[in-house]
């Protein structure tokens, strides 16, 4: 409830005078719908007030837009929803331009009812996570999750809607994403896309498009009876959904006696193929019909499924055409490593270019082995010289892939690779274990980028894994140590006073000494006859920092050489510093090689102690590609704002503008990029500083950090005292 009454009309247009033009604010008032804020109470009048206020700095157009609707907004909506709304129009406002963000704000009944369905409703962003585990934890390769209007899957992705709001409840709309996510995993699993039979039977032209739907109709069935057999709990969900949502059509009542075929266990996808050309010629009149004495299905509206989607041939074409060529040279290049294991010797790496070994196709076989856990009933056992071979967890999961969708592992594919592919093989090896950790079990982070050009982020455009630092040089820090002992103790004198000195706190209800001053005036009070304060004593107080700094340091190529030693030992000395100060820091690098590979490594973590370890990972940052900066600064962001700090601070040691090896990213769009993740990272509440030993600095850097936000370290040698007290500076 208001504590204050409300304004009447003309205060209310006193106070939109103040950010309005005054002719406009009159008329909003007195003749405008904006005079309903007279009817509001006085929270939700300030409530209006205030942001129009805020929006009025940004474009006046769109302040009295917003004071207009703004009645009905808060008729509709909560303040919370109402805000909501309003971010949504000036988000609009500063990616499209004035145009959109007016639509928007005059359109505030779709909004409000899009806001309900919402909260009813399930977002995917929210159960993604879920999803991908739940999804895992079945049979097959793992999948991701993507948004898309309708339900798809390409094999490697599931693609669901953003938003499902179908069901009355949030709980139940997940019951819904699950269903969907379900049975687009269950046509990887049972071989809708097997051995490419319904891309061939397109291709042909036995299938035709516009049949698309009516083939999936009938797979649906079929794959709806295996997860029947094999996931029966979540059968009796898909069951319920379907009895709440699919309309029901008496033209489809022989639906079930039609499709009984596909229910057999045996069924396959081309037992659906087959079923469509019957039903295909029954329509036409060719055949007997399935079913005697029955009507012709209506073929070109099949029965709806809630959780069905539809099939997107195309998108899946294209993930398996490149999947066999990726499997099928990872499996011949394990072959080639099965049989280094046994022979003691690689198939000659250092010489030749053969891609594969013609001689090894005589000693590979392999043969059928029952397995009720696989989607066929059965697995492969690989032979070597008529001996069984035990393959590694990793290559099993590739056997397995390579059956799933190939249906076999293809002759072809027996043969083990030769020195070229071999050689090759081993390079990615090594390129996706940088930093010791497998590229495809390394944290992997999506994050936006900055497009000028087009004025809005690139959704999810830059994927960036995080690494360990793999070189360790526990050496690095006594040598350091020893080479600027007198800076060290200097450094750390100076840090001591940044403690926090005492304090004395006077006129104190309690203390360790008496306020004389106090008592004396106290003692007056009495002597007039008024009453004595209790105030009468000094206590000693001491400021406690609570700051959380980040470093993101330079690990591009570049840095190679001194650049890369100065940093290092600058990490040192300033750690050594932070230990006596007892600020919260954490130590990362970062480099990166286009917008699919943006790396950071961690050199010390938030919640990890400046030990032997963290000194000597300090010691083993070295230089490796280019310099995309975006991104990291993104992630480095996201994991200061988690601390609970009074004072965040970002703080770079780089020794160039942004770079890549990609050429979009070189030049304005690059330093672009950055300065909007500098401002993402000011919202967010954190403060960025970069310390850079580029002589064209100046150039750039204040359009990127802000003029005062920034310095320039013209002597590399320089680096490890001025970056120390630069510290003591940003943070005293």
């Amino acid at each position: 409830m208001s504590l204050s009454p409300p304004l009447d009309a003309a205060r209310i247009g006193a106070r939109l005078d103040e950010f309005l033009n005054p002719a406009i604010s009159t008329w909003l008032v007195t003749e405008g719908p904006a005079r309903g804020l007279v009817g509001l109470d006085r929270a939700q009048q300030e409530f209006v007030l205030q942001w129009g206020e805020v929006i009025a700095r940004d474009q006046d157009g769109l302040a009295e837009q917003f004071v207009t609707a703004a009645p009905q907004a808060l008729r509709l909506m909560d303040p919370e929803a109402v805000e909501s709304w309003l971010v949504y129009a000036m988000d609009l406002y500063d990616k499209q331009g004035q145009v959109p963000a007016m639509r928007a704000l005059r359109e505030v009944e779709a909004f409000a009812a899009q806001w309900r369905e919402q909260r009813a409703g399930a977002v995917l962003t929210d159960v993604a996570g879920v999803l991908e585990r739940f999804v895992c934890g079945l049979n097959g390769r793992n999948l991701n999750i993507a948004p898309a209007e309708r339900p798809y899957t390409d094999t490697e992705t599931l693609f669901l809607p953003p938003l499902l709001s179908r069901l009355p409840d949030k709980e139940a709309n997940f019951r819904l994403y699950k269903a969907m996510a379900v049975h687009q995993w269950a046509q990887n699993w049972y071989g809708t896309w097997r051995a490419g039979t319904l891309l061939e039977a397109l291709a042909s032209a036995r299938l035709r498009e516009e049949d698309l739907d009516l083939l999936h109709a009938l797979e649906t069935v079929r794959l709806d009876a295996c997860i029947a057999r094999d996931l029966p709990g979540l059968h009796r969900d898909m069951l319920a959904l379907g009895a709440a949502l699919d309309a029901t059509d008496p033209a489809w009542a022989d639906w079930p006696g039609l499709t009984r075929v596909l229910t057999d266990p045996a069924a396959h996808i081309s037992d659906s193929l087959a079923l469509l050309d019957r039903l295909l010629a029954c329509n036409s009149g060719s055949l007997q019909h399935p079913v005697p004495d029955a009507p012709p299905p209506p073929l070109r509206r099949p029965p709806s499924h809630c959780y069905r989607g539809e099939l997107r041939p195309e998108a899946v074409r294209t993930c398996l055409e490149i999947r066999a060529a990726r499997e099928r040279d990872q499996f011949r290049i394990a072959l080639a490593k099965l049989i280094e294991e046994q022979d003691g010797a690689p198939p000659a790496v250092e010489t030749g270019r053969e891609e594969t070994l013609a001689e090894t196709r005589a000693r590979l076989t392999m043969a059928r082995q029952p397995d009720p856990d696989q989607s066929e009933g059965f697995r492969f056992q690989l032979f070597l010289d008529g001996k069984p071979l035990a393959p590694p967890e990793g290559v099993i999961s590739l056997m397995e892939s390579i059956l799933q969708d190939q249906g076999e592992i293809p002759p072809e594919y027996l043969v083990a690779a030769g020195p070229g592919l071999y050689k090759r093989g081993l390079d990615q090896d090594a390129e996706l274990d940088r930093g010791g950790v497998d590229a495809v079990t390394a944290g992997v982070f999506r994050y936006d980028e900055w497009d000028y050009k087009r004025q809005h982020h690139r959704k999810g455009w830059c994927q960036l894994r995080e690494y360990p630092i793999q070189r360790l040089d526990p050496d690095f820090h006594r040598v350091t140590l020893a080479k600027h002992g007198g800076l060290v103790k200097s450094i750390r004198r100076t840090f001591e006073v940044l403690r926090g000195e005492d304090r004395l706190l006077r006129r104190q209800p309690q203390g360790e000494d008496v306020d004389i001053d106090a008592l004396v005036e106290a003692h007056a009070d009495q002597c007039a006859g008024l009453e004595m304060t209790d105030r009468l004593f000094i206590r000693q107080s001491r400021d406690d920092r609570n700051i959380a700094v980040c470093f993101m340091v330079d690990m591009s190529g570049s840095t190679k050489g001194w650049i890369n030693l100065a940093e290092r030992e600058a990490l040192i000395l300033l750690a050594e510093a932070l230990e006596t100060l007892g600020d919260r820091f954490a130590i990362y690098g970062f480099s990166g090689w286009t917008r699919n590979r943006c790396e950071v490594f961690a050199v010390k973590r938030f919640d990890e102690p400046y030990d032997a370890a963290a000194r000597g990972r300090i010691g083993g940052i070295e230089a490796h590609d280019y310099t995309r900066m975006g991104a990291p600064i993104r992630h480095l962001s996201k994991l200061l704002a988690e601390q609970e700090a009074r004072t965040r601070i970002l703080i770079t040691l780089s020794d160039g503008k942004p770079d890549d090896y990609d050429p979009q990213y070189r030049g304005q769009y690059g330093i672009e990029d950055t300065r909007q993740a500098l401002f993402e990272a000011r919202l967010a509440g954190i403060h960025p500083f970069c310390i850079t030993i580029d002589e064209e600095g100046p150039e750039y850097l204040p359009h990127m950090y802000g003029a005062a936000n920034y310095t320039l370290v013209a002597d590399v040698a320089r680096l490890p005292a001025k970056v120390a007290d630069i510290y003591r500076r940003l943070t005293s």
